[in-house]
């Protein structure tokens, strides 16, 4: 999913328009790769910060939930898995294991509320955006948010591309 290349135009077009219009709700394009440069700084894990936040100088991330060690650890087993995947709305409950796919279930009713408010530290900058983790189509088909992703997991050259990208 964060390699740029072998992203289809569709899923490149999506999170160009997502990006852009989210950029320009927080203060421009500098203040979001800002907020995702500090995103990337928070070790282990930024998900796991206390406080459900993270703040860059000019923007501020927070998540109305807290997102345990164990339930991340699934999410992240899961891109592993799906990393090399050129189709980046991959139903994440395609799983044969029986064991592994109640794991996931409980994992995305555990973390299905999580929302992401994305605002800028001035309020004159703009209003800000939101996103959530799952895009949940129906029972049997769910999908990570290819925003999370590129927030979350892929890198600020990644973003960049994106937000450069010509429709």
């Amino acid at each position: 999913m964060c390699n740029y290349t072998k992203l289809d135009e569709d899923t490149k077009g999506f999170l160009h328009l997502f990006l852009t219009k989210g950029a320009a709700a927080v203060g421009g394009i500098n203040y979001l790769l800002a907020l995702i440069e500090a995103i990337k700084a928070k070790k282990p894990a930024p998900l796991l910060q206390k406080g459900s936040q993270i703040a860059s100088n000019n923007a501020i991330i927070k998540w109305n939930k807290v997102i345990f060690k164990d339930k991340l650890t699934v999410i992240e087993n899961i891109l592993a898995i799906h990393k090399t995947s050129e189709n980046p709305n991959m139903n994440i409950l395609n799983e044969k294991n029986e064991k592994k796919k109640k794991v996931l279930l409980n994992v995305i009713k555990a973390l299905s509320p999580v929302e992401f408010q994305v605002t800028p530290q001035n309020h004159h900058d703009g209003l800000g955006f939101s996103f959530k983790i799952f895009d949940i189509i129906d029972d049997e088909t769910v999908h990570i948010n290819p925003v999370f992703i590129a927030m979350f997991f892929c890198s600020t050259e990644f973003t960049k591309k994106i937000l450069k990208h010509e429709i």
